[in-house]
């Protein structure tokens, strides 16, 4: 049997919500405890939906399942309301016969070990003022394993007994936030029981530190992934900071959610694009000639965002970001750039991929339509976040 591959699509999106939906209900009841501040996951297994993009048909199996499961559920209410006793067998045999004929995925491919912390999502919006606080206590706790770049060869990494996991790629968008989380707090082990990562106590890392972190970890590796490939492959979001507006003063970068970013960090002496009513200009650090139509009012803005073009702050002055109405950021030009083109668009749906949109217009204009038509999606550990 073939799924529409919208099914298929929101499949993991059901899983994460039924899990939370699960979690919430027995916190709201009493029945578990909290977490590091929120709802803690009780099980020692959750549903994984890592293996559901890389095996087709699990993913199938796991839908049809579902579906048969369902459809039994459905067809037992609905035995609850005949009256006819004969009626009311045939219904509930036939929800029976979908429960058993279900095509069953194997329960190692539909199950991952998990923590209390496993559904966890970071609280910290991404903030620029976490992600360059996140970087000074990486300096201070990590960098002697992990190495200032996070490749994973600090000056400590030989005495452990396994080499600490390189930190600049993918494996970051692998994990989910909860149980990178639960590893920085208590650490690691090898399958043999012996300690491979030390963890680390409220006294020497509060739980927002951890998160600020992680937050940092993300900036840094999506940096190296635009600097070494041209492209950021995991969406990232234009980090939270306060600005200052001309029309509505102080004022956060939330707040322009649902509008387009022209994000500027001017070169010293170059003037600042001309501001365009397909979008709000936002100009970050520098001392710009005139009155913008939106200024960074948060100095950790610039060093945020040199982190994710993967530059030095000195460096940073004489790029443009685009962002997109759902607050991914999207295209980048570089200093000294002539204009704006497709190729500029340097985070897509998929990697290489290109929008079926109208390609009418030139430059801007058709950037514009690309990222309107080529939405984007972040998915941790298989999950949508």
């Amino acid at each position: 049997m073939t799924l529409p591959p919208d099914a298929l699509d929101a499949l993991p999106g059901a899983m994460l919500a039924a899990q939370l939906a699960l979690r919430d209900a027995l916190h709201a009841l009493g029945l578990t405890g909290e977490a590091a501040g929120q709802p803690a996951w009780p099980f020692a297994h959750r549903l994984a939906a890592e293996m559901l993009a890389i095996d087709g048909g699990h993913a199938r199996r796991v839908a049809l399942t579902l579906g048969c499961v369902l459809l039994a559920v459905a067809l037992l209410a609905a035995a609850l309301l005949v009256r006819a006793r004969r009626v009311r067998g045939g219904l509930a045999a036939a929800a029976l016969a979908l429960v058993l004929l279900a095509p069953w995925p194997l329960p190692q491919l539909l199950l991952a070990p998990a923590v209390p912390t496993s559904l966890h999502r970071s609280p910290t919006g991404f903030a620029a003022e976490g992600i360059v606080r996140g970087q000074a206590v990486y300096m201070r706790l990590c960098a002697r394993c992990h190495g200032a770049d996070a490749r994973g060869e600090g000056p400590d990494a030989a005495r452990l007994p396994v080499w600490p996991p390189m930190l600049t790629g993918g494996l970051l968008w692998k994990r989910l936030d909860g149980e990178l989380f639960w590893r920085v707090r208590h650490g690691m082990h090898g399958r043999g029981g012996e300690r491979t990562m030390p963890g680390f106590g409220p006294v020497q890392i509060s739980d927002a530190e951890i998160w600020q972190v992680l937050d940092y970890l993300q900036a840094h590796a999506a940096g190296r992934m635009l600097r070494e490939s041209g492209a950021w492959e995991h969406p990232v979001r234009m980090p939270a900071a306060a600005l200052r507006c001309r029309h509505g003063g102080l004022r956060g970068t939330h707040s322009l959610r649902a509008q387009r970013l022209q994000v500027v960090l001017p070169a010293p002496g170059a003037p600042l694009p001309p501001e365009d009513p397909r979008m709000v200009s936002v100009v970050v650090g520098g001392a710009p000639p005139s009155e913008p139509e939106c200024e960074a009012a948060d100095a950790h803005l610039l060093p945020a965002l040199a982190l994710l073009l993967g530059v030095a702050p000195a460096a940073a002055p004489g790029h443009v970001l685009l962002v997109d109405r759902a607050g991914w950021l999207r295209a980048r030009a570089q200093p000294g750039q002539g204009g704006w083109s497709e190729d500029d668009l340097v985070c897509r749906s998929a990697p290489g991929a290109r929008a079926q949109s109208p390609a009418d217009g030139q430059g801007l204009d058709v950037l514009l339509r690309r990222m309107d038509a080529d939405a984007v999606r972040l998915v941790r550990g298989g999950f949508p976040h």
